[in-house]
This record gives C-alpha cells, structure tokens and sequence, in this order.
C-alpha cells in the first residue's frame, strides 16, 4: 500500500522512538548479565536512609574510566528487596506505578534470569517486552482503542486494538490471550487469520521525565481478523473505547499524534505490509 505519510512525520515518529537518556546513567549487573542502568546519583537517598541494606544489596563497582552498580545476592529476592526499599523511600514515583505484578528481567541476550515488581522497571531502566494486536475489519477498517482517561502512562491516547506487558509467568502466547481477553473482551478463537507481524524496540526516556526512568520495551506485535459481527468490549476499565477506522481517518490521527508512540510504530509497520 502506498500512503500518503509525511516523511517529516515518519522521520520524527522514529527519532521519538530512540532517544537517550536525559541525563547520562550507570549500568546495573547482576552477576556478568547488564540487567539495566540508573541515573547517576538514583541511589542516594537509599544509602542515605538505609545503609546497611543499600551495602547488603548494592556494590559501585569502577573499572578504568567507567563505572556500574552491581546487585549483589540472589538476582529475585534481592529485586524484590530494592523494589520494597524504593516504594517505602518514595524513589523514582516507584509507588505510584506500583502493581504487584512480576516481569522477567533478561540479559543482553533475552535470557531470562529474575523477575521484578513491575514498578520498579522503568527508574531501573530495564528491558521489558509488550504484546500488541492489530484488528482488522474483512473490509480492511482498523480496530483501535482509546485508552482510559485514568490510566498511569499516556492516558486519553489511542492504541491498537490489545496492547500489554508480557508478565514473568506468561509466554507471548498466553500474554496475547490474556491482554486481548482483558482489554477487548474477545477470545483468540473468535479471530481469523492471526500472525505475528513483526518485532519494534522503543528506547526513550519515561514519559514523565520526573520520575529518572528510561524505557527500554521490545513489543511483539500480531495482526488479526476480527469477523463482521464481533464486537471488542473491555473487560478491566482500561479502556475508554474503541473505533473502527478507515484508513486514511487512521493515517490523519497518526500524523496528529493522536497515538501512542509505539502503537503509531506499529500501525505504520502493518499499513506498509498491507
């Protein structure tokens, strides 16, 4: 399909998609695996209000001209541990992002080797990975939704038609499951013609730029029929509603950034694969 895109507007789509940090950050290791990076000075008020857990948990380590903090102990409960101490410290907007819910902490190479309170990923600037689903209509109209007004990150912005993190107990399978289920009441065996679409990597500060975090997300994302006749409805209040676009509506919304940034990546990704 040829689309009538701004190339200045894909170009700006793109470089919001890879940024650097806002200020300049130390890895994190645990172990030989780099599991993340903080800014500079993140963990200050830790080791200011309790330095024996911040001794126990956390080591600065400086090899020539760089340096990195190394978690120290078994990789989970001592997560867990820093995760608790940055909640009750208030750190990073910690517990304001709180979910008690586990991601997978990976390595360079996307091992998994830990999980984490969800929280705590994004001052921590850990890699995470997301499931999205692009809905089709049988006459070519996409499926999107607007995302609740109360929601913690980019609320009001519209979305593909599913989009969630994928939970240190999930495969990408059961994630796209659950997240479709919960966010657009609809069970994979009312689609047709679902496959995987593609892969797109975000690299950005958090969007509000107080809290010190840095995302960085790989976001496998699929595509699907929805059949005439099936109606998404969201099951969790995440959702303020949804649309069916034609596409050149679709293109006018992207290019007023009416969509969140990697909902935008992928929707372009599968309107240049029509």
């Amino acid at each position: 399909m040829t689309l009538a895109v701004s190339p200045q507007w894909r170009a700006a789509l793109l470089a919001r998609a890879n940024q650097l940090p806002l200020r300049p950050r130390l890895p994190l290791l645990w172990q030989q695996h780099v599991i993340g990076s903080v800014e500079a000075d993140f963990f200050d008020p830790l080791i200011s209000h309790q330095p024996k857990l911040a001794r126990d948990l956390l080591q600065l380590v400086h090899s020539g001209s760089d340096s990195h903090w190394r978690l120290l102990g078994h990789a989970t409960p001592a997560l867990q541990a820093l995760a608790d101490a940055l909640r009750d410290l208030g750190a990073g907007r910690v517990r304001q992002h709180w979910r008690n819910e586990q991601l997978a902490v990976c390595d360079a190479q996307g091992q998994r080797i830990a999980s984490v309170e969800r929280g705590v990923v994004r001052p921590l600037g850990m890699d995470t990975r997301a499931v999205h689903l692009v809905g089709c209509s049988s006459d070519g109209r996409f499926w999107v939704q607007q995302r609740s007004l109360d929601k913690a990150n980019e609320p009001g912005l519209w979305d593909t038609l599913m989009g969630g993190m994928v939970a240190a107990q999930d495969s990408l399978e059961s994630a796209l499951a659950r997240e479709t289920w919960e966010e657009a009441g609809l069970p994979m065996d009312a689609l047709t013609e679902l496959r995987r679409g593609g892969e797109v990597v975000l690299r950005k500060p958090s969007s509000d730029g107080a809290d010190a975090g840095y995302v960085v997300e790989w976001v496998d994302w699929y595509r699907c029929t929805v059949p005439d006749g099936v109606q998404p409805l969201n099951q969790d209040g995440e959702v303020l509603q949804f649309a069916l676009l034609e596409v050149p509506d679709l293109i006018k919304r992207l290019q007023r950034d009416e969509f969140t940034t990697e909902a935008a990546l992928i929707l372009l990704c599968a309107l240049d694969g029509a």
